[in-house]
């Protein structure tokens, strides 16, 4: 689809130069050949002057041109005006060509994310729908099913219920992100209230693991939206708290290296594999690397919707990890919003 367009937008763009080029080439030749007829028309040059010869201004006569060499002229002006639009002709095709691609290429671009992002939540959604399909068919076959399994099929459809609007709201969240207006309101927070509101909302799952959160003791002052940012810290304490072994703990550092805030989270976890680091913040990542989700459940979103918050407000966001000793999420944010 997007080659055909591609010619259709070459071809545009050959038409449009062809003429251009051909409408000043009738310019040029009509200008040319009125100006060699002209000439060829001339009256014949004029007697010699009588009188004092040796005193009178010697004029040189008018050139004639001959006709048949003004026709010959006219002929070589034509070809080589034919030429000249021949070589516009070839370089408006490459040219035009390699123009229309860079013009949609990010078209494309974002028409096969879209694709990606629609492939993915299908992927995605179908698990779980299948999971509540399958069972509730088993239940209804079984005439000898107890109250006390229908309310365990009731409980296990109700987490794979929860999974799937945790799945919608992840969603919903990155498709924010691909909007113009993402809805952010920047002002000046500070940094330290939003790491405690986040340590806060991961305390309960903190407390079942027996990890601790150490904050840091200074604080700064940075322009950015404070929802997000607390989202942002939550979704790198969930993501540690799931990879941390029992009894562990996680550090929040922060410092300011201008212009930037820069922002540590480390963990004691297991790590990731030099492999899969360019991959993490691949939506649906986790879950496609491990569909048993023995290690933690979720879906693979927040760490894309975490790089998509850091790019939101034209920062970074990189990782460092040893295999079995942990990780740790760098974050930069500009203290000042770009203008």
């Amino acid at each position: 689809m997007f080659q055909s367009a591609r010619l259709k937008l070459t071809a545009w763009y050959v038409l449009i130069i062809m003429l251009i080029s051909i409408g000043f080439s009738v310019t040029v030749y009509k200008s040319l050949t009125f100006e060699l007829e002209r000439a060829a028309r001339m009256p014949p040059s004029p007697p010699p002057p009588t009188g004092d010869i040796h005193h009178a201004p010697r004029i040189p006569p008018p050139p004639r041109i001959d006709p048949a060499v003004v026709e010959e002229m006219k002929k070589r002006i034509m070809f080589g005006l034919f030429v000249i639009n021949l070589l516009i002709l070839g370089s408006a095709g490459g040219g035009g060509y390699f123009l229309a691609g860079r013009t949609l290429k990010p078209i494309k671009e974002m028409f096969d994310e879209q694709n990606r992002f629609i492939t993915d939540a299908s992927h995605e959604l179908r698990t779980p729908l299948t999971a509540l399909k399958t069972s509730t068919e088993v239940a209804l076959r079984d005439f000898n099913f107890t109250p006390e399994e229908a309310k365990e099929l009731l409980r296990d459809n109700l987490e794979e219920i929860n999974n799937l609007q945790s799945l919608s709201d992840g969603l919903l969240r990155l498709a924010q992100f691909e909007k113009v207006d993402s809805g952010f309101h920047f002002s000046q927070i500070s940094l330290n209230e939003a790491i405690l509101k986040a340590q806060g909302e991961v305390k309960v799952l903190a407390k079942e693991k027996g990890i601790a959160i150490k904050v840091p003791d200074s604080d700064y002052t940075l322009e950015a939206d404070r929802n997000s940012i607390v989202e942002l810290i939550v979704i790198l304490l969930d993501n540690a708290i799931k990879y941390s072994p029992n009894n562990s703990e996680i550090a929040i550092l922060s410092r300011k290296s201008d212009p930037f805030i820069v922002i540590d989270v480390k963990d004691q976890g297991i790590g990731v594999d030099s492999d899969d680091i360019p991959r993490i913040f691949d939506r649906f990542y986790r879950a496609v690397e491990s569909r048993s989700k023995s290690m933690a459940s979720g879906y693979g979103l927040g760490l894309s919707i975490a790089k998509k918050i850091v790019d939101a407000h034209n920062g970074s966001i990189t990782v460092e990890s040893v295999h079995g000793k942990g990780t740790t999420f760098t974050i930069r944010i500009p203290a000042r919003k770009y203008r």
